[in-house]
């Protein structure tokens, strides 16, 4: 059995041998792994005075780590579920270094008892259909750049796809026979199927035809792409998406909130499916999420919905809608019968 003794080298066969060959990850985990080890580097220069080269197996251990994650935090300003996607990326390589190099197995084991930090359970941040339609009205589809834009957007929020889903996209992905649909390709490589309607499918085929993307040869051709002839980043499509909202936000700023990324318009579609009375289940399937639990997050937030079904509730049995009452704190007889109960 090979016993590591060098950092890089322990790495470097974790991303090219076990990430790539035996886990099969995809090119996004990678790519958000990578940058993690990127950021440890930075950090054991910037804190420890490593530079890349010097850094050893021996120097890691579970103080290290816990103060990277607090360096994340305070230096880097990262919320709490950054600083927990980076410390699941450390204890997938923690995890592979107690079967390659069992020489300091207690200190992996040591580094693996660190917790993740506990989020915020923020509110779904997402825009109204008015707030939709501002920002679609925004964007001049008198010239190109802005009809690739109304597309990118429109069908963003249509199919309700991860900004990834949308880079990756290309016009062999379309079915352009009724049914239509779209196939997108998710976490962890996972593929599903999303119906579009013939509003969104005009939109998109026009934009394909005026790009010459309809050939045969172009069928593995990014779908929206820049002035190279290159997908999409996203970088890019935040700012195309920020750009339009600025400009609505100026006109109607009750629609449009300050903080806006291309996962709200996701966010957006799933409530607005919600709202119109789509069940759960479907609207788990079109988001991709693997477990139901995932997509409640949507019921749980959406005030609207809550409100209407306890007025149905009450309405049903003969109620109306409940008004405040005296506190029973203030009911001495209920206060008696309640303490009478322990």
């Amino acid at each position: 059995m090979r016993v590591y003794n060098d950092f890089a080298t322990s790495v470097q066969d974790y991303f090219c041998k076990y990430m790539a060959n035996e886990v099969g990850a995809s090119k996004q985990t990678i790519r958000s792994y990578r940058d993690t080890f990127c950021l440890f580097i930075e950090y054991m220069e910037d804190r420890k005075g490593y530079k890349p080269d010097a850094i050893c197996l021996e120097c890691l251990n579970r103080d290290v780590i816990v103060d990277f994650l607090e360096w994340l935090q305070v230096t880097k300003g990262c919320q709490s579920s950054t600083r927990n996607v980076r410390f699941a990326a450390l204890r997938s390589y923690f995890r592979y270094l107690m079967y390659v190099d069992p020489v300091h197995l207690s200190q992996w084991k040591n580094i693996l008892t660190i917790k993740f930090k506990k989020e915020q359970q923020n509110t779904v941040n997402h825009l109204t259909i008015e707030g939709v339609k501002c920002l679609l009205e925004q964007v001049d589809a008198s010239e190109p750049h802005g009809r690739r834009n109304l597309t990118l957007l429109s069908l963003m929020y249509n199919t309700g796809a991860r900004v990834q889903e949308m880079i990756n996209l290309s016009p062999g992905d379309i079915r352009v026979s009724q049914p239509y649909t779209i196939e997108l390709f998710g976490k962890g490589n996972k593929k599903r199927i999303v119906p579009l309607d013939e509003n969104m499918m005009a939109l998109l085929l026009n934009y394909i035809k005026e790009n010459g993307l309809d050939q045969p040869q172009y069928a593995k051709h990014p779908l929206f792409f820049n002035s190279r002839g290159t997908r999409l980043t996203n970088p890019g499509i935040t700012y195309v998406l920020k750009k339009y909202a600025d400009m609505a936000r100026s006109e109607h700023p009750d629609l449009i909130p300050e903080m806006i990324s291309p996962h709200v318009l996701r966010h957006s579609k799933a409530m607005h499916l919600l709202q119109a009375g789509v069940n759960l289940i479907y609207i788990r399937d079109l988001l991709g999420h693997v477990s139901v639990q995932t997509t409640e997050v949507y019921a749980r937030a959406d005030s609207k919905a809550k409100r209407e079904a306890l007025e149905k509730a009450y309405a049903d049995i003969g109620l109306t809608t409940p008004t405040a009452q005296t506190s029973w704190e203030r009911d001495p007889k209920l206060k008696a019968f309640l303490k009478s109960l322990g």
